[in-house]
């Protein structure tokens, strides 16, 4: 068995589908703008990754069981710090300082952040991260937020 895709409950379909495409690189698969049916489907050229749905009001809360966050692998610890200066220069608010080892001492991790509607997301690199500056959790996982 593979993951799919995700699907998303969202609160502004049209604020959402900017953020995932223009500041995540999300391509615009389908979209229905149905009075009380909207929906994107977004993905790459070959397939859906990600649907958002709106159906929902307020922001997400990690205090209910759920999605706990979203990550997205990249090649590179240069290709999240070229992320994490579009993010920041768009206001995107993070969850850490900086990117975050997976455990302490060890060489994969990434950046933690929240989308509109405040579901916490990841963009991370399997290895490189050791070797560059980047926040202490202070002994927790990267996962304890």
């Amino acid at each position: 068995m593979r993951l799919g895709h995700i699907g998303l409950n969202v609160s502004e379909i049209e604020r959402s589908v900017r953020f995932y495409t223009e500041l995540l690189g999300f391509t615009l698969r389908n979209l229905s703008e149905e009075p009380g049916r909207k929906f994107a489907l977004l993905g790459d050229d070959q397939k859906n990754l990600v649907t958002l749905w709106q159906q929902s009001e307020g922001r997400f809360s990690p205090r209910q069981p759920g999605l706990h966050h979203l990550a997205f692998e990249v090649d590179s610890v240069d290709t999240i710090k070229g992320y994490e200066e579009k993010l920041r220069a768009n206001g995107v608010p993070f969850i850490y300082d900086g990117m975050v080892a997976h455990t302490e001492g060890g060489d994969s991790g990434g950046i933690f952040f929240e989308d509109p509607d405040g579901i916490r997301l990841e963009i991370y690199a399997l290895q490189g991260v050791g070797c560059h500056a980047h926040t202490a959790t202070e002994g927790k996982a990267c996962g304890f937020f």
